[in-house]
């Protein structure tokens, strides 16, 4: 099943085009676990350590308002119960905007859940979460973000699999206004990650290891207030189409796609929550089409 599904994806064609590597030493640094976060193949990677003391983390030296940003990950092998790995951009202050990826670990033969969120002007509870199809352990693979004016666009090895749109016409918060510095951490999270808490870290599997490669921000940088773009990203390419993120959006087949996947693969979906249909609290983006 896994395999034909996966054959399934790779006939499409990418969303995300191939990134290329940045730099772990010159692009990012820790931010904190007391050294248990490693740069690693001269730059090349970096791979963050879990174990009863701490966990670790790291975050990219600029901040970026508006880019493609693409990470190569490899999980937290054999039994991850307990451990949330994550990717994710946020600005800060309690009105902050955020991008999340977080990959929650599960007992051995079980499957990670993937976990995404949107934050805009400081409200969440925008989840979304999936199972993948493949196991995210065994190799490196492509989880991307593609944040410009218009859309934030979730994808994994180029398939999207989340497009969460720009409806401020409409009254809902989006995030374009404040920088965001990307941030990677592995961290403990035993008391709700795995089956809700019920299943606990097991510390005598320890140290935690998940592994990072080929960071690549194509992004617009802040720095002294000021926003410096890549060359070309604002260019139009005839008929009101860019070949940049800064205008992307989903073709049909690439809409396609991502509703098959969503069909298949998500398991949770803030809009469709009982609990909170029945309350009456469902947000407003929910009900647009």
């Amino acid at each position: 099943m896994r395999t034909a599904v996966a054959l399934g994806l790779v006939a499409v064609a990418c969303l995300v085009a191939v990134a290329q590597a940045g730099n772990f030493l010159q692009d990012t640094e820790m931010s904190w676990g007391d050294g248990r976060g490693k740069v690693v193949e001269g730059g090349r990677g970096l791979d963050l350590t879990l174990d009863k003391g701490s966990g670790s983390g790291f975050q990219s030296k600029s901040e970026y308002l508006f880019g493609k940003i693409d990470m190569q990950i490899k999980l937290v092998p054999g039994n991850s119960a307990g451990t949330v790995t994550t990717f994710y951009l946020s600005s800060q202050g309690s009105a902050h905007d955020e991008i999340d990826f977080e990959f929650l670990g599960n007992e051995t033969g079980e499957p990670y859940t993937l976990h995404t969120n949107v934050f805009a002007q400081g409200q969440g509870k925008r989840e979304q979460q999936f199972r993948l199809w493949f196991d995210p352990t065994k190799a490196f693979h492509t989880y991307s973000i593609v944040w410009n004016p218009q859309h934030v666009i979730f994808a994994v090895d180029g398939t999207p699999i989340r497009d969460f749109k720009n409806h401020e016409a409409r009254g809902v918060s989006f995030p374009k206004t404040q920088p965001m510095r990307l941030y990677a951490s592995l961290w403990n999270a035993d008391d709700w990650a795995t089956q809700g808490g019920r299943v606990k870290t097991d510390w005598t599997k320890a140290p935690f290891v998940a592994s990072f490669r080929s960071f690549n921000a194509d992004a617009c940088v802040m720095s002294g207030g000021a926003q410096r773009c890549p060359a070309g990203t604002m260019e139009a390419t005839g008929a009101g189409t860019s070949s940049s993120w800064w205008n992307q959006e989903l073709s049909d087949m690439s809409y396609r796609r991502m509703r098959w996947v969503q069909r298949k693969f998500m398991i949770y979906n803030y809009c469709t929550d009982p609990k909170r249909v029945a309350e009456g609290t469902v947000p407003a983006e929910c009900k647009l089409r």
